[in-house]
């Protein structure tokens, strides 16, 4: 008789052990959420198709949600209310629309999310037949495009301010096996914090194309948004470089303040 009533408590109490399965526990809820802009085609598509992967493992470890954009079109207040950071991709600042403008400027301007530049982002200049976008010049420390190294080249980075949480766990120096070092018609030190800039003298093979003082991460502390600038963003290596999976994983969480 005590064995039966045991069993009949076990029964009443754990559904489960009766052969029922009981209600599904519901998934927790996003910690954040996050919109990336990103590009399919051109010669940066494997780059970004091994940045959402990584990307796609790190939301899923660490619970927050990821929502993927090709063209920065449909950009609105509405839009990117929804959203605590703003990756941008190896995505152009140029040829967006007044509408999608406005909405990143006020988003920018009034810190309602965070953002995060990789690559493309500081192609600042007149391309494809749109002219440059003197705001987000600005945004980037008053630059424009001048030129990069075609036939690409490794370099050593060398972090600035060891300091700040987007450095946390990265090396004072760090090699980057494959890139195009942008150069710029300044150096944007003056109007930005500069995290990190690359070592010229470093570059295999050697090139002429170098501008001296040349910062390649910063962050713009005149506006309201948490925000970060990471020139490294050209091969799909660079996410087997601890070094800037370390960075790229300390600026998500910093910049969308989680």
């Amino acid at each position: 008789m005590q064995i039966f009533r045991l069993v009949l408590l076990i029964i009443l109490l754990f559904p489960a052990a009766s052969g029922q399965t009981g209600r599904r526990i519901a998934p927790a809820k996003s910690r954040f959420r996050v919109l990336v802009l990103y590009q399919e085609g051109g010669h940066h598509v494997l780059y970004c198709q091994a940045a959402r992967a990584w990307l796609d493992r790190l939301a899923a470890d660490s619970n927050f949600r990821i929502d993927y954009f090709r063209t920065s079109d449909s950009l609105t207040d509405p839009l990117l209310s929804r959203y605590q950071l703003v990756v941008q991709l190896d995505y152009v600042p140029y040829g967006w629309t007044e509408q999608a403008q406005s909405a990143f400027v006020k988003y920018i301007e009034q810190g309602r999310g965070g953002w995060l530049g990789f690559h493309h982002a500081s192609l600042l200049g007149d391309f494809d037949g749109y002219p440059m976008w003197p705001w987000f010049s600005q945004f980037l420390g008053g630059i424009r495009y001048v030129d990069y190294i075609p036939g690409f080249a490794s370099a050593e980075v060398q972090v600035e301010d060891s300091s700040h949480p987007c450095m946390r766990g990265v090396p004072n120096r760090f090699l980057v096996r494959q890139d195009e070092w942008y150069t710029y018609d300044r150096s944007p030190r003056n109007r930005v914090h500069v995290l990190a800039s690359v070592n010229e003298s470093s570059y295999v093979p050697d090139s002429r194309v170098k501008m001296g003082d040349h910062p390649v991460i910063w962050t713009n502390e005149r506006v309201a948004s948490r925000n970060l600038y990471i020139f490294m963003g050209h091969s799909p290596d660079l996410f087997d470089n601890a070094a800037y999976t370390d960075l790229f994983r300390n600026a998500i969480f910093w910049a969308a303040r989680k």
